[in-house]
Order: structure tokens, then sequence, then C-alpha cells
């Protein structure tokens, strides 16, 4: 079997898209990876819940509603239909441990990619930590001459000359 033929055609695109940063955090929603794993969300959830010790604090977590509120104003998905209950989230880690607790080749599949999302999206990163550290400095200049130019136009002001 090729690696063609045992991978769904799922663009990293849409996997990057279903990753978001919550409580410093990269996961995904349940009703995302259900979407992803063409099952019910229902369904990807009783299988955590048949197997709690695979899933500890640090793999998977209930978003709080404020969290969930931030999420939906962000409109970060187009499925957000009414839920009886606040979605749960999983980290890398827990994204990983689903495919052991869903147990189809088509789950196998997809994790196998989204978990080579995350290394990509990690790797990308820490490659580009340079740029974001020269970013946040140039944000602190930029933040520093703004106020600056703010002081010299109220003392213009004050002076009547502008």
């Amino acid at each position: 079997m090729s690696k063609k033929e045992s991978t769904p055609a799922i663009a990293d695109e849409l996997v990057m898209s279903k990753i978001h940063t919550v409580r410093g955090q990269k996961v995904m929603l349940d009703s995302d990876l259900a979407e992803l794993y063409q099952v019910e969300t229902r369904t990807l959830n009783q299988a955590v819940n048949r197997n709690p010790k695979r899933f500890p604090a640090d793999f998977m977590f209930m978003l709080d509603p404020e969290e969930w509120e931030i999420l939906i104003s962000q409109n970060v998905t187009s499925s957000w239909g009414g839920r009886r209950k606040l979605p749960l989230v999983f980290t890398e880690q827990g994204v990983a441990m689903l495919s052991s607790v869903l147990n189809s080749q088509a789950a196998i599949a997809v994790n196998i990619q989204i978990i080579r999302v995350f290394t990509r999206m990690r790797t990308m990163f820490a490659t580009h930590k340079d740029v974001l550290v020269q970013l946040e400095k140039l944000n602190g200049k930029v933040s520093h001459h703004d106020r600056d130019i703010r002081a010299i136009f109220k003392h213009l002001k004050k002076y009547g000359t502008a």
C-alpha cells in the first residue's frame, strides 16, 4: 500500500485551521477531530470516556464557558450547532492517544497526518523564533515612538502651534 492510499486526502491547511491556542497550548476541539475522523462527536467522546486513564489533563481538558465564548466569538469553526456540554479539547499528545481508542484505519491515518502537522508547526515556530524576537523588539520601539509622538503633539497643541 502506497503512502497516498493509506492517508485520507485532507489538506494540511484544513488541519492547521482547526488547531487553536487555549491555556497556552495548541489544541483541537472534539467536534473538529470527530469531523476529520468521520465519526460523530458523541462517538469520539464516548471512546474517550471509556478510557479515562489514557487522557490525563495534559492530553485533554474541557473548556470553561469563557474559553468557549472566546472561540465562538473568533468564529473558528462553522459547525457550532446546539451543544449541551462544553467541548473537550485535545493537545498533540491527546490527539496521538485518540488513535488507540478510535481503532479504525481512517482514524489512524488521520491521526498520523494531524501529528505531522503539529510537528511541522512546532518546527516552523522554532525556526522563526529569531524573527519573532526581532518583531517583538520592533513592536517595543514603535510603541515607544508612538508615545513620544503623542507627547510632541500634546506639547505643540499646548502652545498653539499645532
